[in-house]
């Protein structure tokens, strides 16, 4: 018995109501029957798994749990059981992410006055659910500035360190999370950095966390060339064009009569299969691969989505369904990460696909701390990190704190834009799941920040990133507008959105109707 007694005035109000209800549709019996059947699931994956959640933090393992009993529940079709649930007043589990099995357990108390499902404390209950991921958060990201209001993260750069009153501002605008990207300038700048953020801090008496994204491999044209072997600063290309993809010019075919891209790293000439999309500069050009040969793919433009279809050196190369054996963590990374483990909170894991990945950082910290050491962010932004996210989580989740990033500008790209916004939402299902806080990143605002004028739809994606525990900001000439701006959204964000759960407020709009009254 699940030892939770069902309410006979509920139950005799449920028995009204079911007459109600067609008889074609989902009845009582089988949606208590597949809640059964979906609980003793849980609890048997959760047995099954035993081995790998005992490896994780205390400070996740129960959280890990619940990830176990949430997965399941999401690889079942349980729509029709959910419709019939909200036609009788019931919990439909669309909000059960964080306390899952526990959730099932009260519906089927309603349902069959007990259940089956098994004696014992499983899962844990919506009040032990938000303690923890309250705990998470702060552990990872620090004391929220305001309660239940998102973090604010802002990039900082060499730049925006000429003037200490900028970084002052900042922080008293509701700055609590400052980014360093250790692709861009140099150790003595980033030890600047936080240099000014520290006087900043002691000057206005808040505090801020130090967040470091390693850079990770760069997949990118290198150079262009032309048929004749002039270098080129541009390629002008048309869907139809045709170009070969080459890592350096020794390799070149001296009858080649096409244009050439010289791409790095080499890995991604081998990763490759005929058919496969590739695609440059963000998303502006999708090609398919038509031929693969030794140190050469040749490939066709197939789209293009910009008025300059002008392909340059530098740009950025997505291969959303290629196989590719890249490491994850480069040369470059290795020599940063002693800076990073002295001076940063969190570091940023970039081009992580599945949990061997997640062990080589963490090896490679502990090389360089006695104790504390900076806690992983993995930053999701490849079609592979999607897939083995749970994996990743239960690895990451070995660790005191971990966080994840929706790096949605590479993710946009790597998956199609039309789904990102799906995407998005699976992975805050997720990672409330498991307890472990998100950031929202990626031109939140970035309008704002360059121009100084917002639009009315990055406004209202800057409120979804009211659902995560951090918001991130780019860089930009209008960046102080931009934390006002966004401090503003999302603490008006706080009176109706608690994660993905939708809370009621009283509406001043219902007042004033019926004061009229």
């Amino acid at each position: 018995m699940l030892g939770i007694p069902a309410n006979d005035g509920v139950a005799a109000i449920l028995s009204t109501m079911m007459t109600l209800i067609p008889p074609d549709v989902y009845t009582h019996e089988r949606v208590a029957e597949q809640l059964e059947d979906i609980g003793r699931e849980m609890i048997e994956a959760e047995h099954t798994h035993a081995p790998l959640l005992s490896t994780l933090h205390p400070n996740f393992r129960l959280s890990g749990t619940n990830l176990i009993h949430y997965l399941i529940l999401r690889s079942k079709e349980i729509r029709e059981a959910q419709e019939y649930l909200h036609q009788v007043g019931l919990s439909s589990l669309t909000n059960s992410e964080s306390h899952t099995l526990h959730q099932v357990k009260n519906v089927l108390s309603w349902l069959s006055h007990g259940s089956a499902v098994g004696s014992g404390d499983h899962g844990c209950d919506f009040e032990t659910a938000r303690r923890l991921r309250q705990a998470n958060a702060e552990r990872l990201l620090g004391i929220f500035p305001v309660q239940d209001r998102p973090h604010i993260m802002v990039t900082f750069s060499a730049e925006m360190m000429v003037e200490s009153m900028l970084v002052e501002q900042m922080l008293n605008e509701g700055m609590s999370v400052a980014r360093i990207n250790c692709a861009h300038d140099s150790e003595e700048d980033w030890l600047k950095m936080i240099q000014v953020l520290r006087k900043a801090e002691f000057k206005t008496g808040k505090t801020c966390k130090v967040y470091m994204d390693l850079a990770g491999p760069k997949i990118r044209i290198r150079s262009i060339s032309d048929a004749k072997r002039n270098k080129l600063n541009k390629l002008p290309v048309t869907e139809g064009t045709e170009l070969v993809l080459r890592y350096r010019a020794g390799q070149r075919n001296d009858k080649e009569k096409r244009d050439i891209l010289y791409v790095e790293p080499r890995e991604i000439l081998y990763g490759v299969k005929v058919g496969e999309p590739i695609v440059f500069d963000d998303g502006k050009f999708e090609a398919t691969v038509l031929k693969v040969e030794p140190a050469a793919v040749t490939v066709r433009i197939v789209r293009i989505s910009t008025k300059n279809p002008v392909l340059k050196p530098e740009k950025g190369i997505n291969l959303p369904n290629s196989d590719l054996e890249i490491a994850a963590l480069t040369a470059e990374d290795l020599r940063n990460i002693p800076f990073v483990c002295k001076y940063a909170d969190m570091v940023g894991y970039s081009f992580v696909v599945g949990p061997g990945d997640v062990e080589v950082l963490r090896s490679e910290l502990d090389k360089h701390t006695s104790g504390r050491k900076p806690a992983i962010i993995l930053k999701i932004e490849r079609l592979a990190a999607i897939q083995n996210l749970p994996a990743l989580l239960l690895n990451g989740m070995k660790d005191e704190a971990l966080g994840v990033m929706i790096a949605r500008g590479d993710l946009a790209v790597e998956i199609g834009f039309e789904r990102l916004s799906e995407i998005q939402e699976e992975i805050l299902w997720i990672c409330e799941a498991a307890h472990v806080p998100v950031v929202w990143a990626t031109q939140v605002l970035e309008t704002l920040n360059k121009t100084g004028y917002a639009t009315r739809s990055e406004i209202t994606d800057a409120a979804m990133g009211g659902r995560s525990e951090c918001v991130m900001l780019n860089k930009g000439p209008y960046i102080v507008k931009a934390i006002t701006t966004l401090e503003d959204i999302l603490t008006r964000q706080m009176g109706h959105i608690h994660k993905k759960r939708y809370i009621m407020r009283p509406l001043n709009i219902a007042r004033k109707f019926l004061d009229r009254g």
